[in-house]
């Protein structure tokens, strides 16, 4: 005689697949966050790059940004930190999945503490406003350059398999197999939300500090970046 399956309530079954479609998806779901959120970042980066150009016209611009950032930043290190700690701690699924190429594994410390670097002297300046060190300022420029040239070589490192990772490509059972339903889409697409809001929130709460250097501090800023 076969022995039934063990009864699980309903309402056991619903918190379930709402857990799932918050948190599910595993490696391929993380990998997915991180890829969507290195998109995100990309396009901001690249208004950002567009402001140093012409920080004269659009300091607003690139202070009001360099703080927004900080939403989608913080969840980029987060999504990649996980990968990191569930790899070192032996997690099978991430073990399998393996690391990074080597050259991009040792370049992530060197990318990880320079973007610290410039959004923390930034942010500094920017609370600290137009009447800042010479000092700071020059920690904020040799941060940025530093920053720009070790995330130039991981952009360039990750940007193939972009694609992939945007499609929640899953590999199992000896073929490749699209996961259309992927779970925890609804938790991704949250987190990626949150972090956007969270900067945008922080940036209005910075919005006065940004008027006292568009008001006052337009030549000591330019001087951050072109002396």
């Amino acid at each position: 005689m076969a022995l039934s399956e063990p009864y699980v309530p309903p309402v056991r079954i619903a918190r379930r697949s709402r857990l799932r479609g918050l948190f599910g998806g595993g490696t391929d779901g993380n990998e997915q966050l991180t890829a969507a959120t290195a998109v995100i970042l990309l396009v901001l980066f690249a208004v950002l790059g567009i402001t140093i150009i012409r920080i004269g016209q659009l300091l607003w611009l690139h202070l009001f940004l360099g703080v927004l950032l900080v939403g989608p930043v913080a969840l980029k290190l987060a999504s990649t930190g996980y990968r990191f700690t569930r790899y070192y701690t032996n997690n099978r699924a991430y073990r399998r999945k393996g690391p990074p190429q080597p050259l991009l594994r040792i370049l992530g410390p060197a990318v990880i503490l320079t973007t610290v670097a410039v959004f923390f002297t930034g942010l500094l300046l920017l609370l600290i406003g137009p009447n800042a060190s010479g000092t700071l300022r020059l920690a904020h420029k040799l941060s940025f350059f530093l920053w720009l040239a070790a995330m130039g070589v991981h952009v360039l490192g990750h940007l193939l398999e972009l694609p992939t990772a945007l499609r929640a490509v899953s590999r199992g059972e000896g073929r490749t197999r699209r996961t259309r339903s992927l779970p925890g889409a609804r938790g991704r697409a949250l987190a990626l939300a949150v972090s956007l809001v969270a900067g945008l929130v922080l940036a209005l709460l910075f919005l006065p500090d940004v008027h006292s250097w568009t008001s006052s501090g337009l030549h000591s800023y330019h001087q951050i970046y072109e002396h």
